[in-house]
């Protein structure tokens, strides 16, 4: 693992770790194993936000962040790419909240988050329709 760059993004780095631990055998047999892992960890992260410690929430939070990395690898998809993809499309609803509420003359602080949840629902459905 020693030639995988420290500066890399995080991400990229853990894909690159998990690659070449793949390599070398350490591996789940496919996707579904690895869905199977993602739910142990999402259980023990559940385990540490009812426990309240803040340190075991992160140790948590990234061991289920390294089973999504592990899971994009075996799906054959750049993690990076997706949250990127994912970072747009979220600013680009947003937005459209925003827009929506401002046509209204409201600011977005106004709003409760159950309307802001139905405006992210019309942006989505907008955007699928080809109206984004």
């Amino acid at each position: 693992l020693d030639g995988v760059p420290l500066a890399l993004p995080a991400l990229t780095r853990s894909a690159k770790l998990q690659s070449k631990a793949a390599r070398a055998g350490f591996d789940w047999p496919n996707a579904q194993a690895v869905l199977g892992k993602l739910d142990e960890e999402l259980g023990e992260l559940r385990e540490a936000l009812a426990s309240g410690d803040k340190a075991l929430m992160r140790e948590e939070m990234g061991d289920v962040l390294l089973v999504l990395v592990n899971l994009a690898r075996h799906l054959e998809i750049d993690p990076e790419a997706a949250l990127r993809d994912a970072n747009d499309e979220f600013a680009r609803r947003f937005r459209r909240i925003e827009a929506r509420l401002a046509a209204e003359g409201r600011p977005l602080e106004d709003a409760r988050l159950e309307e802001m949840d139905r405006l992210w629902d019309d942006a989505k459905r907008a955007e699928r329709e080809g109206d984004g």
